[in-house]
């Protein structure tokens, strides 16, 4: 739960709405995982026996130097991956928001997993408190970028987002938490919309609506003129600049004349362009070579658009962007 819908559930019982500011403080700082070391009295420990702190269990670790991979079990046998990466600044954590997804992208193995069910918010935090415990760390930023459509689980992943945001709970950085959607465009108003909007990455991945159709079957749902205004008021609402993402498909979408006509898709409009090496997966893709990846990069600056190439993470654990799959199924 959040705080304030925690706060509201003791007030409807009859208790001080401020307990839950307590409580969160004691489930997130100091680890409490039993009411009846909080003090209460036994009439508002009777009241919290409708909570649990059920938390998924690791399944199978797998671990690098830079990066680590979960496979982590819910309590309906049900499988999620998240995802450590070690960044100079602090440990980060990628997060997944369903069991499958039904987004069909072509370069992502986790499209290949029909959607199954939404994670709840809880299960979702529970992602961070396992890396948490597992690596002894104390994680500094979230994307929300594993397996699943956040915008498709909308309710929870806003929850989630207020939870580890929350200075009483895992206190994350707005700016440091980052939530991917391939473009969602009514949930995107709505994120903007939200008390804690968090940072923003749009999955582009084309400069235009033929090709980019063809590589995301969402697009015919919602072109890139209806995303790219989307993202512009997430930009003006919020005050915080869209990162537009675009996967580097050797002969696909890399070209030169591609990065032309992405530049005048943009257009003036204030996003930044993260350009993402394909990670290997068995869909049927390969890596843009660095210097493809360069010249592309090149271009899009002369054309006025601040770009960067992503650093990889985890590809030899396929854990990399686009690879988590939870090949238990």
């Amino acid at each position: 739960m959040t705080m304030e819908n925690l706060g509201k559930y003791l007030r409807d019982n009859g208790e001080n709405p401020a307990k839950a500011g307590i409580l969160f403080d004691g489930i997130y700082k100091r680890g409490i995982r039993d009411f009846k070391e909080f003090g209460f009295s036994d009439r508002v420990t009777e009241k919290l026996e409708a909570f649990d702190f059920c938390e998924p269990k690791i399944v199978r670790k797998l671990e690098s130097e830079s990066t680590a991979k979960l496979l982590l079990e819910l309590a309906d046998r049900n499988m999620c991956e998240t995802v450590l990466m070690r960044q100079r600044f602090g440990a980060c954590v990628c997060v997944s928001t369903q069991v499958g997804c039904n987004m069909g992208c072509k370069f992502c193995r986790s499209g290949q997993i029909k959607k199954r069910r939404n994670l709840t918010a809880g299960e979702i935090v529970g992602q961070v408190l396992a890396i948490e415990r597992e690596f002894s760390c104390k994680v500094y930023g979230v994307s929300v970028m594993g397996i699943g459509e956040p915008f498709d689980n909308f309710e929870a992943v806003r929850d989630f987002c207020e939870i580890v945001t929350e200075d009483k709970g895992l206190a994350v950085g707005k700016r440091h938490v980052t939530v991917s959607t391939c473009g969602l465009v009514p949930e995107i108003h709505r994120f903007a919309d939200c008390a804690r909007p968090t940072s923003l990455a749009i999955s582009l991945h084309a400069p235009n609506d033929a090709l980019r159709s063809e590589l995301m079957p969402i697009n015919r749902k919602y072109p890139i003129s209806e995303v790219l205004d989307a993202a512009e008021y997430y930009t003006v609402k919020t005050h915080k600049r869209v990162t537009l993402e675009y996967i580097m498909l050797g002969g696909v979408n890399d070209a030169p004349e591609h990065a032309k006509e992405l530049a005048r898709v943009i257009g003036g409009r204030d996003f930044y362009v993260n350009l993402i090496p394909y990670n290997s997966t068995d869909c049927d893709f390969t890596q843009s070579s660095p210097e493809q990846i360069s010249e592309f990069c090149a271009v899009l600056k002369e054309n006025g658009i601040v770009a960067t190439k992503r650093k990889e993470f985890g590809a030899d654990l396929n854990a990399a962007c686009g690879q988590l799959l939870s090949d238990y199924s």
